[in-house]
C-alpha cells in the first residue's frame, strides 16, 4: 500500500489530478461555512437539533444546510435536475434519442439542459427555504424585498457554485465530482460526530457500543462485496479469415455488475422524499388553517418512521430498476456483440440475446436493489434495536454507501492511471 501512494506522487499527471481534487474539495468546503446575513444562531441550532427532516438533508449538504451559508442547497437542485431530466426520457423519444443514442454530442447537450433546469429550481428551493427560516425565526422578517432577491441569487450562485465544482473534479481531476463533493460533506461530519459520541458516553451501555461496531464491520464487508460482486456471462467469438490470417475464436465474459445504479437510487430516493417535508413545513406558516391542517397531517404522516422505512425502501428498489434501464440497454449490447462476432454459447444472437441479457439484469438488479433498501433504512433498525443515534450516519444509509463506492471508484481509477502509464513505459 505505502508503495503504491509512493508511485502515485512520483506521476506528475495523476499528483496533479490528485491535488486538483484536494484543492476543489477545500473551496468547496468553504463556500458552506460562509452563512448568509440575518441569522439567530441561537434559535438556527435549536431548530436542527429538534428536526429528524432536516437533519437527513445534511447528509446531501454536508453540513451547510444547517449552518445557512451560501451553500445550503447543496447539489441537491442539480440532482433534482437530472432526475427530472431523466423520468422525461421515459416520455419524450426526442430525449431518450439525445441521452442513448445521440453520441458524445447527444450527452453534452442533456446535461447542458440539466444545469439550465438547476437555475430556476436552485431560486424556487431558496425562496422556499428562507420563507420557511424566517417563520421559524432563524432568519429577521424584516428582510426588505431587494434582501430577500440578493440572498435569493446568492444562494442560486452557490449552489451553481458547486455544481461546476464537480463538473471541474469530474474533467480535471480523479473520479466522479458530484459523489466526491457529497463525500466530502459525509467525512467532514465524522469528527464532530465522534465527539458527540465520546462526550456522551455511558458505561452502562458497552454492550450497545460493541455490537454497534461489530455491525458497521459487517455493513461495511457487504457493502464492498455487493459493490464489487457482479456475474461473467460467457461470450465466444466466431472464427474469421481475412487473408492469410484468422480472427476470432476466443473465449471472454460479459461483466454484469449486481449493483449496476451504484449509490444514485439512494440519492434520487432522498431528493423524493425531501420535497413532501418541505411543502409541509412551508404550509405550516399558512394563514389558511386548512394549509396548516394539510401541512400537519403530510408532516405527521413522513415524520412516522415506519412509513418513512417503508416509503424509502420502495423508492430505493423503484430508482435502481429505473436507472440500470437508463444506463444499461439489453439491445445495444446484442447489437455489438452480434456486429463484433460474439455469441453466448447456446443462445442465439439478436433478440434472443438482448431477451436473455435482460432476464439476467432483471435477476441481479432485484439483489441490488434489495441490498440498497435495506442498507438505507439499517440507521433506522440500528437505531430501534440499541437506542443509539449519534453514528446513525456512520454505520448504513447514504452516508455509508457513498463513501464505500466514492472510495472504491477513486481507487480503480487511480489504479487504472497507474496500469496505462507502466504499459506506456513497457
Amino acid at each position: 500500500m505505502l508503495e503504491k501512494i509512493t508511485r502515485i506522487f512520483h506521476i506528475k499527471d495523476l499528483r496533479n489530478k490528485i491535488l486538483i481534487v484536494l484543492a476543489i474539495l477545500a473551496i468547496s468546503r468553504l463556500f458552506t461555512a460562509i452563512p448568509i446575513p440575518g441569522i439567530d444562531p441561537e434559535k438556527l441550532k435549536s431548530f436542527f437539533s429538534g428536526n429528524q427532516f432536516f437533519g437527513l438533508m445534511g447528509v446531501l449538504t454536508g453540513g451547510a444546510l444547517s449552518r445557512l451559508s451560501i451553500a445550503m442547497l447543496g447539489l441537491g437542485p442539480y440532482i433534482t435536475a437530472t432526475i427530472i431530466m431523466q423520468l422525461l426520457t421515459m416520455i419524450s423519444p426526442r430525449l431518450k434519442e439525445m441521452y442513448q443514442e445521440a453520441g458524445e454530442q447527444g450527452r453534452k447537450k442533456f446535461e447542458q439542459y440539466a444545469r439550465i433546469a438547476t437555475v430556476p429550481l436552485s431560486m424556487l428551493q431558496a425562496f422556499a427555504f428562507i420563507n420557511l427560516f424566517k417563520q421559524q425565526g432563524v432568519i429577521s422578517s424584516s428582510l426588505l424585498p431587494i434582501e430577500l432577491f440578493t440572498n435569493i441569487i446568492t444562494i442560486t450562485a452557490g449552489a451553481m457554485i458547486l455544481m461546476w465544482l464537480g463538473e471541474l473534479i469530474t474533467q480535471k481531476g480523479i473520479g466522479n465530482g458530484v459523489s466526491l463533493l457529497i463525500f466530502a460533506g459525509i467525512v467532514d461530519r465524522i469528527p464532530t460526530q465522534l465527539w458527540q459520541t465520546v462526550s456522551t458516553w455511558d458505561p452502562a451501555k458497552i454492550l450497545s457500543y460493541f455490537l454497534f461496531i461489530i455491525t458497521a464491520l459487517i455493513v461495511i464487508a457487504c457493502v464492498v462485496f455487493i459493490t464489487e460482486g457482479q456475474k461473467n456471462i460467457p461470450v465466444s467469438y466466431a472464427k474469421r479469415i481475412r487473408g492469410n490470417r484468422m480472427y476470432g475464436g476466443a473465449s471472454t465474459f460479459l461483466p454484469l455488475r449486481i449493483n449496476q445504479a451504484g449509490v444514485i437510487p439512494i440519492i434520487f430516493a432522498i431528493s423524493i422524499l425531501l420535497f413532501p417535508g418541505m411543502i409541509a413545513n412551508f404550509l405550516s406558516g399558512a394563514t389558511s388553517p386548512a394549509l396548516v391542517n394539510f401541512a400537519h397531517i403530510l408532516n405527521s404522516i413522513f415524520q412516522n418512521k415506519i412509513f418513512y422505512g417503508f416509503s424509502y425502501f420502495v423508492l430505493i428498489v423503484v430508482f435502481t430498476y429505473f436507472y440500470t434501464a437508463v444506463t444499461f440497454d439489453p439491445k445495444n449490447v446484442s447489437e455489438n456483440l452480434q456486429k463484433s462476432g460474439g455469441f453466448i454459447p447456446g443462445i442465439r444472437p439478436g433478440i434472443n440475446t438482448s431477451q436473455y441479457i435482460s432476464y439476467i439484469i432483471n435477476r441481479i438488479t432485484l439483489i441490488g436493489a434489495f441490498f440498497l433498501g435495506i442498507i438505507a433504512i439499517l440507521p433506522m433498525i440500528i437505531q430501534g434495536l440499541t437506542g443509539i443515534a449519534t453514528f446513525q450516519f456512520m454505520i448504513g444509509g447514504t452516508a455509508l454507501l457513498i463513501v464505500v463506492s466514492v472510495v472504491l471508484e477513486t481507487v480503480k481509477q487511480i489504479k487504472a492511471q497507474i496500469v496505462m502509464r507502466d504499459y506506456e513505459a513497457f
